[in-house]
């Protein structure tokens, strides 16, 4: 599929942060509104291979969110931030903490272009440490990111299809 092709990862070493950037194949409104609904979370967030429920996801800035991923044998990851900006259809700014390694908390800061039609997300990860940010590309944060981004860009192409379909 075109649009799982086009994810750029920039991991300078000796930085401590990570950017993606991603073309969607959809209005800027609508990755907003995929990135920030509930309902739609599980859908697309984490390994397919897992679970994914919202515990909490209370978007607008101080609001918190968690969400819980199982995997088959029920072994349980969870995962937790507060929202510091949140403004629609264009910026999201949050802490990222894996519950397993407490302590360890990123920023996070999704700023959504749209151009022709098509949404380009730019994500800077910042880490609080150069150590925090290799410790995390060395677990498979990439390759995690990757997943989810393919998920979340064919869950767009289906609510883009079921759209179209319904107009006609």
């Amino acid at each position: 599929m075109e649009t799982m092709t086009k994810t750029e990862f920039v991991i300078e070493p000796g930085n401590q942060e990570v950017v993606i950037t991603h073309e969607y194949n959809a209005a800027r409104e609508l990755v907003f509104k995929t990135l920030t609904d509930p309902k739609l979370i599980p859908k697309w967030w984490g390994p397919q291979k897992y679970n994914t429920i919202v515990d909490k996801m209370d978007v607008r800035a101080g609001g918190v969110w968690r969400f819980v991923s199982r995997d088959a044998q029920g072994n349980v990851f969870a995962f937790h931030g507060v929202y510091h900006q949140v403004l629609p259809p264009e910026k999201l700014v949050y802490t990222f903490e894996f519950e397993g390694a407490p302590g360890h908390v990123s920023l996070e800061t999704v700023v959504l272009e749209e151009q022709n039609g098509k949404t380009i997300s730019n994500d800077n990860v910042v880490f609080q440490s150069v150590e925090d940010r290799d410790g995390m590309v060395q677990h498979g944060m990439q390759e995690g990111a990757t997943e989810s981004i393919n998920r979340f860009s064919a869950l767009l192409e289906r609510i883009c299809n079921v759209t179209r379909w319904n107009n006609i």
